[in-house]
């Protein structure tokens, strides 16, 4: 895992030494993404500068340093990411002529994109995000994985192009513009992150999952750039009803394979261990069907009953691994101002705190860590899909009436509520003064996803929630967190070859009503643990309800969202933001769900702007 960055001057008149420089200030904003080595290739022109920080993983030697090129030097890469198949991309790539020097994953990029044809993306199985630049035609490729596990930005400015693996890199270039966006703060709290493409800064945009962007600098003038999809996520019911016993040997093949090719590293290894069914399954598959000898970490919250350790410490003993636990007493209001300096970017995600604990925990031992993100996107897990399904179709007409739903029950009035949103639509445009017409648009984009009466309720929840909410708060929480402490996440369960099988699972092998969720991954969970475990009680991986207290929680909210200091107040309406503060003061009315977003929005903006 690595940071890349790379700047392309097409009328700045930067000049080669300048942009180097430039260049090099990006690169080494992001030193914690690549601690064990930095490299920089800049063009003879001075039109083109690539760089890169690598956290070493696959051939350690300095034969993987990057940037990389191709045998002749017209094609370059700065990558981030792992290529889990490179070894047969290899393998082709040999026998129709290419040389290599190194035994790194990045280099068969240079070769596979010589001619830079972005079809050649559906070859690639794995995560990443890279930049591509061919220096005879003056063209740029940057990718980014179909689920958005590697993040990538670029901006455009006065007579320049840049891109990074994080936001604040991008500050590093002259006339960069960073000023606040009003629809990303408007998305931002009505989902507590920014979604793609936008970023919190009107200057800068995220390439978004499955997306690549190709630039074409070969003329005079401002660039060519266009952005296209070519992978996404999108689940529909099957024709027939397959066998459940064949359907869960063809899972069980697909996730060992997903499992072993994430074992390869030349480095300490190890996994995520919680006491739900996805990490479970992981480690179980590992140790069980792969033997190996596997470190696992989990952390727990000293008097906490939505504590997760005990169950993680029975399954660590079941399966034998070499087991890591460490018991904390979070403070969450002493460590807002830590995560808030933590985020390139505000996410309000509660989790982003015990992750961020996690990763440093993991990182004492190991350089790898796999996770089990993504099973409740690809088998229909969280708990809103089952509070929507039962409540399909059981609201007497009375009620439907009551809350504005006529005779008829929504899947989006349902799911696009406090189940899915943390502040409803109506509550931002108050305070944002007027919601943004680019916003609605999107409201309504979100609404037609969810009322596609071509596909079950289940399989349109799914399809938003991998569009939307796992890359921009999960796998932005994983990637932020584990990368700050220069950790590696691999997401077995977000596999190429799963996500397709994923695709195609009937609404029957995802949920049984009133409360089995993920069916299929249970079952196949059960062959190797102990089967009344799959229906433990979801825990979650927020905060802790004794890591924090109202009264505190509303003490803080009141001096920094309300105080003389607030920089929140210059975006938003004053007398809107008191009174939703007020609201939360009140009994029974108090969402740490809501505060939180709002607290490190408040602490992300006293570092980031002026």
């Amino acid at each position: 895992m690595c940071g890349i960055a790379g700047l392309i001057d097409w009328g700045a008149s930067f000049g080669k030494d300048k942009l180097a420089e430039i260049t090099l200030e990006m690169r080494d904003s992001m030193i914690h993404r690549g601690p064990d080595d930095a490299g920089i290739w800049g063009n003879d022109s001075g039109s083109c500068a690539l760089a890169h920080r690598r956290l070493s993983i696959i051939d350690l030697s300095a034969d993987g340093k990057q940037p990389m090129c191709n045998e002749d030097g017209t094609i370059w890469v700065t990558f981030n990411g792992e290529i889990y198949n490179f070894q047969q991309l290899r393998a082709k790539l040999i026998a129709e002529g290419h040389c290599f020097h190194s035994h790194a994953d990045t280099e068969v990029l240079p070769h596979l994109f010589e001619k830079m044809e972005p079809a050649r993306l559906k070859s690639l199985d794995g995560m990443f995000a890279f930049a591509a630049w061919n220096e005879r035609d003056k063209r740029l490729l940057l990718a980014r994985d179909p689920f958005g596990k590697k993040p990538l930005y670029f901006s455009e400015g006065p007579g320049w192009f840049a891109f990074a693996s994080e936001l604040k890199a991008l500050r590093s270039v002259p006339q960069f513009d960073s000023s606040l966006d009003r629809e990303a703060l408007s998305l931002y709290l009505l989902l507590q992150y920014v979604p793609a493409p936008l970023t919190i800064f009107s200057g800068a945009r995220k390439l978004p999952p499955g997306h690549y962007l190709e630039a074409d600098f070969s003329n005079e003038g401002a660039p060519k750039v266009r952005v296209v999809q070519y992978s996404q996520f999108s689940p529909s019911e099957p024709n027939t009803k397959p066998d459940r016993v064949t359907e869960v040997d063809q899972l069980g093949r697909i996730v060992i394979d997903a499992v072993e090719k994430r074992l390869v590293s030349d480095v300490p290894l190890g996994a995520f261990l919680s006491g739900g069914v996805d990490s479970s399954l992981v480690a179980a598959v590992a140790t069980k069907e792969l033997g190996r000898n596997l470190k696992t970490f989990t952390i727990g919250f000293e008097g906490s009953s939505d504590s997760e350790h005990i169950a993680a410490r029975e399954i660590a003993e079941h399966l034998g691994t070499d087991h890591y636990e460490r018991i904390l007493k979070p403070d969450a209001i002493a460590l807002v101002d830590e995560i808030a300096s933590r985020l390139d970017e505000p996410n309000g995600d509660s989790s982003c705190l015990p992750m961020l604990l996690l990763c440093q925990h993991a990182r004492e031992h190991v350089t790898v860590a796999l996770s089990g993100d993504g099973g409740d996107e690809m088998f229909g897990g969280y708990g809103r899909y089952r509070d929507t399904l039962n409540e399909e179709g059981n609201w007497p007409r009375r009620m439907l009436r009551k809350v504005g739903m006529g005779d008829g029950w929504s899947a989006s009035s349902a799911y696009l509520s406090p189940r899915w949103l943390i502040f409803q639509p109506e509550q931002v445009s108050k305070l944002v003064r007027g919601m943004p017409d680019s916003v609605n648009h999107t409201l309504l984009e979100w609404t037609e996803i969810l009322e596609d009466s071509r596909l079950p309720v289940l399989h349109r929840m799914r399809k938003l929630d991998a569009l939307t909410y796992m890359p921009g708060a999960v796998l932005a929480k994983v990637d932020r967190m584990s990368m700050q402490v220069s950790l590696e996440v691999r997401c077995p369960l977000l596999d190429s070859k799963l996500a397709r099988f994923a695709e195609n699972l009937s609404v029957d092998s995802c949920w049984r009503p009133p409360s089995e969720t993920k069916r299929i991954l249970k079952h196949l969970a059960s062959r190797y643990l102990p089967e009344e475990w799959m229906n433990r009680r979801k825990l979650g991986f927020g905060l802790p309800a004794n890591a924090w207290s109202k009264d505190e929680v509303i003490s803080l909210t009141k001096e920094l969202l309300l105080g003389s200091n607030s920089k929140l107040r210059d975006y938003v309406d004053a007398n809107v933001l008191e009174g939703m503060v007020a609201k939360q003061a009140e009994s029974n009315c108090f969402s740490i769900y809501q505060v939180w977003p709002l607290l490190i929005l408040e602490a992300w903006l006293r570092k980031n702007t002026s």
